[in-house]
Formats: C-alpha cells, sequence, structure tokens
C-alpha cells in the first residue's frame, strides 16, 4: 500500500500500475469534502515520491464515482471574503494541478455519476474511460455558483468552447453516449468493465501507443484557437446563454466569461481567473439561496424517510374520479411503477381518464422518452372499473371527485364501507380533513394528499395530517408520493393547508395593489421581473377564477382577521362577468392559440373598464419596490404563522413546498430565506412600513422575536 487515508488509498498493482481509489469512509458516496482533498494531496505526494509508479488508475469504491463538492460546508465558506473563498479555490486547484503533473499516463474509471469536483478530477486526468450507465455533468450553475476546481479551464481545452460553454452554463448531466460524442470521455465500455479498460489504456500508453504527454499538455497551454474564431465563438455562446439564463441567474454567464478571459493563458493564469470568478459568484445572493435551497430540499428528504420508515407496503393503488386530477394521478402511479384502479360513475368519464393518460404517454413517445412498447405497460398498469369489486388488495386509495365536501365525504364514506383496511386520501385543495374525516369510521386510516395540476408536471404533494390521522397513515402516505416521484411535504390541518394558505395573501395583497389604483399588467410585468414564473392576474388566470374565488372564500371563512375585506374584488368581477381564466378563454387576459395549439395570452382593454368598480383611487403608476413589497409581505408573513402554527414542521419544508408548488423564484430561495435575505429586523420595518392597510402586513409575533434576538430563520 502506497497510501492510505480515509477517503482515497493508492495500491500498487501489476505492471507499475497503482490505483488510486476514492472511498469515502462512513458515506454512502464519495464527495469533495476539506478531508478528501487533503487525503488526495497527500496521496499525491506520495505517488510523486514512489518510483515504481509507471501508471494509474483512478477508480471508487462505491457504486458511484464522486458526485461533487460537499455542499454543506459551503455554507460556512461562503461566508468569508471574496478574497479567502478565491484562496480556497486556488489550493484546491492546486492540489488537482499536482496530480495533472505527475509524469505518468493517468486514467479515470468512471462509474455511476461524476458530477462537479468528480467530473474535474477526471478531467486532471490525461484519459477517461465511462461505463455505459454512468453520467457525468457539471451541476454547479444550479447552486448559482459555476466549475471552481479547473472545470472552466480544462473543459474548453479538452472539448471545444461551445461543447463546454453547454456543458456548463446548462449544469445538465449527460449520459455516455453524449459524453463520448463531445469527446469529454475517451471510451465506453460494460457497467464493472471500467477499471479493467481504465488499466488497458495505461497499458497502452507505457507501450508507446499513446501520446499521453501531448494529451495533458492539451490542458496545460492556451486554447489552440485563432483569436477572431476564439471571439466569435464565445460571442455566440454567450448569446445563447444570456437568452436562456435571464437576468436572475448570473452563474452561467459568468462562467462564458471566465472561460473567454482565460482562454489565452496558460492553465495556472487561468485558473487564477476561474478561482476569483468562483468567489465573486459564491457571494451573491442568488448563491446563497440556492446553496441552501439543494440543503433545503436534502433536508427533506431526510425528514420524509425517516417519516416513511413506519409505511405499510404499497403494491396496488385506486383513485376515484377519472377527470383531469384522476387521470393525471393514474398517470403518474402508473408510470412510476405502482399499478392502480381507476374508478368513475360511468363509462364516459373513464374514457376520459384514460384518455389523458393516452396523451401524456404519447407525448413522452414522440419526444422519444418512451417507446410504444413502453406505453403499452403503462397503459396497462391503469385499470378502469365501475365497481368497488375490482378493488381487491388496495394498499392506497386517492378520492380525486368534485371539490365539494358534502360529495366527498359521501364517496369517502361509500368507499370505506366497500374496502375494509387500505388507506384512504383526499386529494382536496381547500376542504379541512377533519371535517371530511366526520363521514368516516376509521379516520385514523383517512388524510389529505393534495396534488398540484398538472399532476405529472408539479413536483409536489401536500401530505395533509387530521387530528386523528395516524403516523402509519401519514408514512404510507409519504411512502406513496416518493414512489410516484414526487416531493411530499407533510403540514397538519387548516384552511388551505400550507401552499394555497400562503398563497391567497398574495392574491388579496395583487387585489389591494389594483384597488389603490395600481395596472394589474404593471404588477404583472414587475413580479414576473422579481423572478417570479408569471404574475398574479395571469396566475389567477391559470388557476381559474372560479377555483381563486372559491378558495378566497376559504380563507376568509378560516382567517377572518386577515382574510376576509370589505372592498370589492376584482377577481370576484371577473368570476361574475363569467371570465374564468384559460379554461374558458378569457379572464383578465384574453387567450387565443398560438401555432401549437397552446393558449396565448392577449391584453383585453374590455378588462380594465370591468374591474372600475374595484378601483377607489386614482390610477398611479407605482414604483417596483413599493410592488413588491406589497406582493411579498403578505405571502412571508403567513408563511412565518404556519410555522408558529405548526402547520409546517420546518423552514426547510415551508420554502421547499413553495418552490415546489407554485414556483417561487429558486434563486430568493423561498418566502423565508427571502425574508433572511433582507433581514429580520430590516422585514419587521418593511411590515411596520405596510401595516396601516391591515392585519395581513403585521409581521408575526415569531418574527418580531427572531427579529429582537438578531436570529434568522435559517441560521
Amino acid at each position: 500500500m502506497i497510501y492510505q487515508g480515509n477517503a482515497v488509498s493508492v495500491e500498487l498493482l501489476d505492471d507499475g500500475i497503482a490505483e488510486l481509489k476514492f472511498d469515502l469512509q462512513g458515506e454512502s458516496v464519495n464527495k469533495f469534502n476539506r478531508a478528501t482533498l487533503e487525503d488526495l494531496s497527500k496521496a499525491t505526494e506520495a505517488l510523486k515520491g514512489n518510483d515504481q509508479v509507471k501508471g494509474i488508475v483512478v477508480t471508487s469504491g462505491k457504486k458511484v464515482f464522486i458526485v461533487g463538492a460537499d455542499i454543506t460546508e459551503f455554507t460556512e465558506m461562503f461566508a468569508n471574503d471574496e478574497a479567502e473563498i478565491a484562496k480556497w479555490s486556488r489550493q484546491a486547484n492546486d492540489i488537482f494541478n499536482a496530480f495533472e503533473d505527475l509524469d505518468v499516463p493517468k486514467v479515470a474509471a468512471i462509474n455511476g455519476f461524476a458530477l462537479g469536483g468528480g467530473l474535474e478530477m477526471c478531467l486532471a486526468c490525461e484519459f477517461r474511460v465511462m461505463g455505459e450507465a454512468a453520467q457525468v455533468g457539471f451541476p454547479e450553475v444550479k447552486l448559482g455558483i459555476y466549475p471552481g476546481f479547473g472545470g472552466t479551464v480544462r473543459t474548453p481545452r479538452i472539448i471545444g468552447v461551445d461543447n463546454a460553454v453547454e456543458w456548463i452554463a446548462t449544469g445538465s448531466q449527460n449520459k455516455a453516449d453524449k459524453a463520448l460524442k463531445v469527446g469529454i470521455v475517451d471510451a465506453v465500455v460494460k457497467a464493472g468493465d471500467e477499471r479493467d479498460a481504465a488499466i488497458d489504456l495505461v497499458k497502452q500508453c507505457l507501450a508507446g501507443k499513446i501520446d499521453f504527454r501531448a494529451k495533458r499538455q492539451e490542458k496545460l497551454d492556451p486554447l489552440p484557437m485563432p483569436p477572431m474564431e476564439q471571439m466569435m465563438a464565445f460571442q455566440t455562446g454567450m448569446a445563447m446563454v444570456q437568452q436562456q439564463a435571464g437576468k436572475n441567474y448570473p452563474a452561467p454567464v459568468e462562467a462564458v466569461k471566465s472561460m473567454q478571459k482565460a482562454a489565452g493563458m496558460k492553465r495556472d493564469d487561468a485558473l487564477d481567473v476561474e478561482s476569483k470568478g468562483f468567489a465573486k459568484l459564491a457571494k451573491t445572493q442568488q448563491a446563497t439561496a440556492m446553496v441552501g435551497l439543494f440543503l433545503a430540499d436534502q433536508q427533506v428528504k431526510k425528514v420524509n424517510g425517516k417519516t416513511a420508515k413506519a409505511s405499510r407496503e404499497v403494491k396496488h393503488a385506486a383513485v376515484l374520479g377519472a377527470g383531469i386530477m384522476g387521470g393525471g394521478i393514474a398517470f403518474q402511479s402508473a408510470l412510476k411503477g405502482t399499478p392502480i384502479v381507476m374508478k368513475d360513475i360511468n363509462d364516459k368519464a373513464l374514457d376520459l381518464g384514460m384518455n389523458e393518460a393516452s396523451k401524456l404517454l404519447s407525448k413522452r413517445v414522440s419526444k422519444g422518452k418512451m417507446d410504444a412498447a413502453g406505453m403499452g405497460k403503462v397503459l396497462s398498469a391503469i385499470r378502469p372499473t365501475l365497481s368497488y369489486e375490482d378493488f381487491k388488495d388496495i394498499d392506497v386509495i386517492v378520492e380525486a371527485v368534485v371539490e365539494n365536501p358534502k360529495i366527498k365525504q359521501s364517496v369517502l364514506a361509500e368507499t370505506e364501507e366497500k374496502v375494509e383496511g387500505a388507506i384512504l386520501a383526499s386529494n382536496t385543495s381547500t376542504i379541512s380533513i377533519n371535517r371530511l374525516a366526520e363521514a368516516l369510521k376509521k379516520p385514523e386510516n383517512f388524510a389529505g394528499m393534495h396534488f398540484f395540476n398538472p399532476v405529472h408536471m408539479m413536483p409536489l404533494v401536500e401530505v395533509i395530517r387530521g387530528e386523528k390521522t395516524s403516523d402509519e397513515t401519514v408514512a404510507t402516505l409519504v411512502n406513496y408520493a416518493q414512489k410516484m416521484g414526487k416531493n411530499p411535504v407533510v403540514v397538519n390541518d387548516c384552511p388551505g393547508f400550507l401552499v394555497n394558505r400562503v398563497l391567497f395573501p398574495y392574491f388579496a395583497g395583487f387585489s389591494m395593489l389594483v384597488r389603490d389604483g395600481a395596472d394589474f399588467q404593471q404588477v404583472d410585468k414587475v413580479m414576473q421581473k422579481f423572478g417570479w414564473p408569471m404574475g398574479p392576474a395571469y396566475l389567477l388566470d391559470v388557476v381559474g377564477i372560479d377555483t381563486g374565488v372559491h378558495a378566497a372564500k376559504v380563507m376568509a371563512e378560516g382567517f377572518p382577521d386577515r382574510m376576509d375585506h370589505d372592498f370589492k374584488d376584482p377577481t370576484e368581477i371577473m368570476f361574475e362577468n363569467e371570465r374564468y381564466g384559460q379554461k374558458n378563454g378569457i379572464g383578465f387576459y384574453k387567450y387565443e392559440e398560438d401555432k401549437k395549439g397552446k393558449p396565448k395570452k392577449v391584453v383585453d382593454e374590455k378588462t380594465y373598464e370591468l374591474i372600475k368598480p374595484a378601483v377607489t383611487s386614482e390610477p398611479k403608476d407605482y414604483d417596483a419596490d413599493e410592488i413588491i413589497a406589497r406582493m411579498m409581505i403578505p405571502m412571508c408573513t403567513e408563511t412565518v404563522r404556519c410555522l408558529e402554527d405548526n402547520i409546517v414542521g420546518s423552514p426547510a419544508e415551508a420554502d421547499m413546498a413553495m418552490i415546489y408548488g407554485i414556483g417561487f423564484p429558486p434563486f430568493r430561495g423561498g418566502p423565508l430565506r427571502y425574508i433572511d435575505s433582507i433581514g429580520t429586523q430590516a422585514f419587521v420595518e418593511l411590515c411596520d412600513k405596510y401595516a396601516h392597510l391591515g392585519a395581513l402586513y403585521e409581521a408575526p409575533q415569531m418574527l418580531k422575536d427572531k427579529a429582537a434576538k438578531g436570529e434568522s430563520f435559517f441560521g
């Protein structure tokens, strides 16, 4: 054994070939934390001083190669100033350089995932052999940063500017065929054969068949492109990246700038550029939010994993109601491997549900994500029925009938009577789980399971615990949601649960702005620029004006002090005029079909005439910051109240629910992290500034307490 550490070992094999193996003890995957970097440095020193070593293969002792840097260390490290962060990146690069400079052929044997720093480790080798099931890529831009271990320097020199821009600026994970095509790997072999193939490639180098030094030199020299060609390549790449990334995500653009700036430099000077740019991005609000988002996502998955341990096994499921939601639930369940029975009261409804599933599957086939045989297999896993006779051995039943409490109670009670022992769940968006449970003999076997529309696209499922819901029921629904490929968040019962309870104060902020003379189109534009996928008026049209009015009434009944109002709401005016939004082609906006048959938003001047009764002030051109404050304060304070009322278990779960459920701008991290970005004390002062608008704008006690103590939600 040449070297043995906690994360890296080096053993001499036959023919002078050394195996440098990553195997981080106590962890299920390899990652670059401080200890691993230190181990790599020591292992490199040991190799450098050993005359017996003629070549090196780099392998993994785990099912994956290296998943990247240890993100849990980023929060503390990014708290340093730019100079310290740049120094850390440069020191890491010195370790990679020392390994790269070993004057022997080095081949990485990539099994499983090699992402971020894992792929950068591979690029420090002269050659890379990849298993056919492995994936490689640079996901750093999804954390608001770019590769900081040499990725922006080595990648364009290995695969060219165009490919490097695409790989780094999109943050995509790439399969073996694509990796081989662009040349980021040199060979693809059967899974399990990576190590042997890497050893064979080292032997070819030692036999003089391949010039490994020439390969290494390409990475040490400036980019071999004429200046004009180089400029054109980067300008084209920059235009594409700016268009796709937008102004709220600086990392992809900065990555291209860094690559261009360093293109004419030798490796070491180029790495200085990378380290300084990396540090600059690490200090942005986007990096703070997106690293926080990653950690919150991991925390939610950890909580769900712990919860799901108490689950019953879910082998077969059923859905009651074959509408858009029922068909969507059936599709998603079958697609992810859990056979499902879909029940309705007539064949016509069942046909609609099956057509919905067929339509979604056909799209997958047309996009090459599935073949016809796969489509047939999924469809055969959905069994339409009119009878409870087909409900034998069902583990979970999701009710997805019309949003009416009496009808839901009747269907649930009938189902409980017909099917003994199954877990029952209601896909309600507003109706109290405790109220629905009153119709059941075993309320402990019942909970809410709120899917978001469209089911196949929206990642969130709210699992709503009623007063009498058992832990096993919650665990089973969490397990089932995970099996469906969804991200469940467990919440306690209250009007609107978590997401709608937090969303409707945001809509109330919109209605008050219109009342006070704001142009609804200006509000939409400002909030879209803020980072939302669409503004509030457009979002209400997409959700459905009728759905919005119904939900707003539920919120007003549940929280009259904050959510009831004494003025004419413009959304109610739309409803009274049968303008329901996209579903009937007209709401705040008109909708016409575009060339692809999708609804296209068109301004309708009549809207301004209709909403005049809701406007009690002269038209006013509001400052963007005031619009943002008046829209975001109610949403953020209500999120705090949900935490305060124990509706949701943690700040991480609250923020992730809003990211997953309604597209809260990811680069802002969620409502609570958004408060943190402003500062709890500053946010309380912002609430005080607008407190004259009513109870929705008052700072909750939890927020005041944190401000007084100088605390944040994510310390």
